[in-house]
C-alpha cells in the first residue's frame, strides 16, 4: 500500500515538474524566437554575404574568402579597428570616472530629490541622439559658444580650430552620449547597497578612501562592469558622432563599414567588416566572461 502511495505521489510531482517546464518554456520562447529573428538570424546572414563577391552586377553568391584577405592585406583597416578600440576603452575610462560619482550622489538621496535627480540625469536622453551631438558642432566650432566666451574674456585672440573635428571632439561627444548607460547601472548597485556596511567599515577604523576602495567598489563590481560592457560595445559601433564630429581625423569602424554600403557599393567587404568588428567585440565580452561570470555583470547576483 505504501508503495502504491509513493509512486502515486512521485507521478503527481514528475507531472507537476513537467508542467512547470512546459510554463516556463512557454514563456520564455517569445523572447527566444525575437531574439533568433533580429539577433541570430542577421548575423548568420552577414556572415554568409561576407563570403560573397561585390560587383557591377550586383552580389555573387561564389563562396569566396577574398574579402577576409583583402582586410588582413590592407593595414588601413587594422589600424583603424585598433584606433576604434582605443577610442572605446578611453570612453569607457571616462565615463566610468564621471559616472561614479554621479551614481554615489544619486544613490545617497532621499524621497523627492532622488526622484528629481534621476528626472533631470534621463532629460538630456529625450531627444534624439542624432540632436544631441549635433549639439556640439554650434559649441565647438570656429565661431561657436566655446571660442566666443574664450575671445571675450580675452583668453585668446583668434578662433580655436582644434576644438572640432578630430579624435578629442570624438571622444568627447561619445561620453556624453553614453554616460546614461555607465551611470544607471551603478546607480542601481549602489541604491541597492546596505549603509551599515560603510558605517561598520568606519567603525573599524577604515577611512572614507578605504571605505570606498575596500568596500563600495567590490560591492557595486557586478553595475561597474555592466555598464563597462554596455558603454564599449556601444562605443565601438559609433557611426553618427564620428561621423560628424571627427572629420578626416576621428575616422572609426563604423565610418569605413558605412562606406562599403553606401559609397562604393561593396556590400560584401562591408559584411566582412562587420563580421570581423562583431568577432573582436564578441572576444573581448568573452574575456571579461571567463573572469566574471555574465549574471554578476548583467543581475548583480552572486553565487
Amino acid at each position: 500500500m505504501k508503495d502504491r502511495t509513493g509512486t502515486a505521489d512521485k507521478s503527481r510531482i514528475d507531472g507537476a515538474s513537467q508542467r512547470n517546464r512546459v510554463k516556463a518554456l512557454l514563456l520564455v520562447m517569445p523572447g527566444v524566437l525575437w531574439l533568433i529573428a533580429f539577433a541570430v538570424v542577421p548575423i548568420v546572414f552577414l556572415g554568409i554575404m561576407s563570403l560573397w563577391t561585390s560587383t557591377i552586377f550586383g552580389l555573387s553568391k561564389t563562396l569566396t574568402l577574398d574579402n577576409y584577405r583583402s582586410v588582413a592585406s590592407a593595414p588601413a583597416y587594422l589600424l583603424v579597428l585598433w584606433h576604434t578600440l582605443l577610442i572605446a576603452a578611453a570612453t569607457t575610462l571616462l565615463a566610468l570616472i564621471i559616472s561614479y560619482p554621479m551614481a554615489y550622489f544619486l544613490s545617497v538621496l532621499k524621497g523627492r530629490r532622488k526622484t528629481v535627480a534621476v528626472v533631470l540625469l534621463f532629460m538630456p536622453f529625450w531627444t534624439s541622439y542624432l540632436v544631441r551631438t549635433f549639439l556640439w558642432l554650434p559649441m565647438l566650432g570656429r565661431n561657436g559658444l566655446i571660442n566666443q566666451a574664450l575671445m571675450r574674456l580675452g583668453i585668446v585672440s583668434a578662433p580655436i580650430d582644434w576644438l572640432l573635428y578630430n579624435e578629442g571632439a570624438v571622444l568627447l561627444g561619445l561620453v556624453y552620449v553614453y554616460t546614461l548607460y555607465m551611470t544607471l547601472p551603478i546607480y542601481l548597485s549602489l541604491d541597492r547597497l546596505d549603509p551599515k556596511l560603510l558605517e561598520a567599515a568606519a567603525d573599524l577604523g577604515a577611512g572614507p578612501f578605504r571605505a570606498l576602495w575596500r568596500v563600495m567598489v567590490p560591492l557595486s563590481l557586478p553595475g561597474i562592469l555592466s555598464g563597462c560592457i554596455m558603454v564599449f560595445l556601444l562605443a565601438c559601433g559609433a557611426y553618427v558622432t564620428p561621423q560628424l564630429l571627427g572629420g578626416t581625423r576621428g575616422v572609426m569602424f563604423g565610418s569605413i563599414i558605412a562606406a562599403q554600403y553606401m559609397q562604393t557599393n561593396n556590400w560584401a567587404l562591408g559584411a566582412a567588416l562587420s563580421v570581423i568588428l562583431v568577432a573582436v567585440v564578441f572576444l573581448c565580452v568573452f574575456t571579461i566572461g571567463r573572469r566574471v561570470r555574465l549574471n554578476e555583470v548583467f543581475l548583480g547576483v552572486r553565487n
